[in-house]
Parts: C-alpha cells; structure tokens; sequence
C-alpha cells in the first residue's frame, strides 16, 4: 500500500495547484516521458499529464455538464472540452504531449462511452479502467474497498489479495446533492453547485447529509457480501464531493469496524489513478 501523507497526498495537493495555475509542473526533463489521462465526469472534466513517476505534471480542469451517470448525453461538448484542454497542454509540451490517453467509466456502463468522445478528440485510447478500480490500483490496497462518489453515481470497489474482486455503481452522487440544495434554498442547479464547492458550506451539512447518508446505504449494500469473505479492514473515500464537512464522520459512524481515510484533496484522486493506470505496477483488472 502507498503512503497516503508522503506519495499520495503531495500527488494531490500538486494537482491542484497546476489546475489553479494553468503552467506546467518546474522540474521536468526536456525528455521526459509523460502519460496522459482524461476523467469525464458528471460534473467536470479533468485532463491530467503525468511524469514517468506518477507526478503530475501539468492539469487542465472544465466544469461541464456533458455527463450524465455514466453517459455521455452532450458528445459534442464533451469532445470540444477535451480538445480545447488537449490545446492548451500542447503549447506547454508540444509534440512531447502524447498522443495516447487513458479514460474511465462509472462501473456497470459502457466504457466505449468514454472512449468514443476521446478518439474522436483526435485521441488513442492506450487503456480504461472504472473509476474505483483505477483509485484502488494506484495505492496498491489489500482488503480495502474504495468508495468514488462521482457527479452522478457512487461506485465500490473491494480488493483482497491485491485483486478487485468486486466493482460496482449505482446512481447518487454529487449532482443529487446540489438538486438537494437547490431545492431547500431555492436557488438555480448552478448558484447550488457553486455554493456546494465554497469554502464556507460546513452549515449546508444538515442539508444535504440525507443525500449522503443513501450513498452510505449503497455501499453498505456493496460491501455486505465481501466484507467477511474479504477481512477488510479500510475504506478510502474518493471525489469532489468528500470534501463537504462530515462526509468523513459519516462513512466513519457507519462503518465502525473500518478505518475510513479520506486523502485530501479529493477531487483530484480519481483523475490521479486515471491518468495513472497504464504506468508501471499502478494498474490491476476486475476479476468478478
């Protein structure tokens, strides 16, 4: 399993100064090797260009409504995104900007979905993974399970032995959240999704905890059949939305038996182990 304070979290907190800043990572090579990934999420999409050591080293970030649980219902933004970032990676990196990329899929969906809106970015797809997989293989767990609360949907995945055994999706997610507040504050979906990501959103808790506490429900479904065959002993939660004040307190109250970690900042995990998968050692496949 990787260090979450030492490798993953300074991967993270990396991430998000490149996405605020628009440059490139200081340091790099001249002839680096770089791996490419893109996220296509419900609520955004995120590019992310990484060195030979799983370090980000440059990262675009729209936020989009293109998807949908898991399907793609605007392919013609969802493409004029990824190319308007792939752009602007490329006056960073110029021809060093691979011409490959890996994507991912909400577990249970039609990964073409993703890979359809790549390629026809001008893009190869070199790999894809469902999203709570690619985050489980990036930290190399053993007896975890990895909970991805997405924009639409909150995926599972269980691994024992090193393998993912078990990977599933049901919708609910961030986007069921800002509807909730919207519908409480009587705001537009927009002012709600702005005021969900805002610095000072720990008095919507109260608010928006029933959506969470369903999400919570979905994965207790999940993991009731695995969690005795599979010993686990840690749940990793991973998305945007775990950055809300209790998200942690919750998962932890409710799975009193697992030590729940939430590596911070979230929103960038997912799209991390993206952009990962294909990297040496950093990929496994679902067995069951």
């Amino acid at each position: 399993m990787r260090s979450i304070a030492d490798w993953l979290e300074p991967r993270l907190a990396r991430a998000a100064a490149l996405a605020a800043s628009g440059a490139a990572a200081d340091g790099l090579a001249p002839d680096a090797p770089l791996q490419l990934g893109i996220d296509l999420g419900t609520s955004c999409v995120v590019t992310m260009v990484l060195d030979g050591e799983g370090r980000p080293a440059a990262v675009r970030l729209d936020w989009a409504d293109v998807v949908r649980d898991g399907v793609v219902w605007d392919f013609f933004g969802a493409v004029q995104i990824v190319r308007r970032q792939l752009e602007s990676l490329a006056a960073l990196f110029g021809d060093r900007l691979p011409k490959q990329a890996t994507t991912s899929y909400p577990p249970g969906t039609d990964p073409r979905i993703s890979v359809n809106v790549i390629e026809a970015a001008g893009l190869e797809v070199s790999g894809v993974i469902d999203e709570p997989s690619a985050v489980a293989a990036l930290l190399r767990l053993d007896k975890a399970a990895v909970v991805d609360i997405g924009g639409g949907t909150t995926g599972v995945a269980v691994v024992r032995d090193g393998r993912i055994i078990h990977s599933g999706d049901e919708p609910t997610g961030g986007h069921h959240v800002s509807l909730t507040l919207a519908g409480a504050r009587g705001l537009p979906l927009a002012e709600a999704e702005m005021l969900k990501r805002g610095k000072d959103n720990a008095a919507l808790w109260p608010i928006v905890r029933p959506v969470f506490d369903k999400m919570a429900h979905i994965v207790e479904n999940h993991l009731r059949k695995w969690q005795v065959d599979t010993q686990l002993t840690t749940l990793y939660l991973s998305g945007g939305s775990c950055s809300m004040p209790g998200v942690r307190e919750l998962f932890a109250q409710r799975f009193p038996q697992l030590e729940v970690i939430l590596p911070q900042p979230p929103l960038f995990l997912t799209p991390l182990a993206i952009a990962a998968h294909g990297l040496a050692g950093a990929c496994a496949e679902v067995q069951a």
